[in-house]
């Protein structure tokens, strides 16, 4: 087998996780965490930051970035609007995110991902031996990965936010007991 075979599958079992990962924290209960929350919104806009950077390179990569931010920030307003807020005595507070965009997001990563891995094994001569490393040197990223990746980062990052700004709301708007309430 070939070295740079074995370090994709050494890789491959981390990329499942990861993006067994990614899913279940689209489904079901999620826990309120508002340090994690706001790490991940400081990512997202360093991400954020960095991809419109890519129009220093190419004006298309950028365009595409920020049509796919607008796009996710908007699909993030609509998630936030079809979540639901939860407290339990046990479990503390949590959301339950909306199932129908989580599936939508995770399809469109993972298409995007499929499509454009199924197009650059199409575009490798015959003959090469590192056929991923051939494929990274002559296909750039294009404006329709950096649409998909806006989409993401903006969802995200509208996401979180809104997460953050709604949870606090939610706690002043939920009654707090007192001593006097078993009298």
């Amino acid at each position: 087998m070939p070295a740079h075979m074995l370090s994709y599958l050494v890789a491959l079992p981390f990329i499942a996780w990861m993006m067994w990962r990614r899913i279940s924290r689209q489904f079901g209960r999620q826990p309120i965490r508002r340090k994690r929350m706001v790490f991940r919104v400081a990512i997202f806009a360093v991400v954020g930051g960095l991809l419109l950077l890519s129009g220093l390179h190419r004006l298309a990569l950028a365009e595409g970035a920020l049509a796919g931010m607008l796009i996710g920030g908007i699909i993030g307003l609509l998630g936030l609007k079809l979540t639901r807020f939860e407290t339990d005595p046990v479990r503390g507070d949590g959301y339950v995110p909306n199932t129908w965009i989580g599936a939508l997001l995770t399809l469109l990563l993972l298409g995007r991902l499929a499509w454009r891995f199924a197009f650059i094994g199409s575009q490798i001569p015959p003959g090469v031996d590192d056929p991923m490393g051939h494929a990274m040197a002559t296909h750039s990223a294009s404006p329709l990965t950096m649409l998909v990746i806006g989409v993401l980062v903006g969802y995200y990052l509208v996401y979180y936010s809104g997460l953050l700004i709604h949870h606090r709301r939610f706690q002043r708007a939920q009654p707090t007991s007192t001593a006097s309430d078993g009298i």
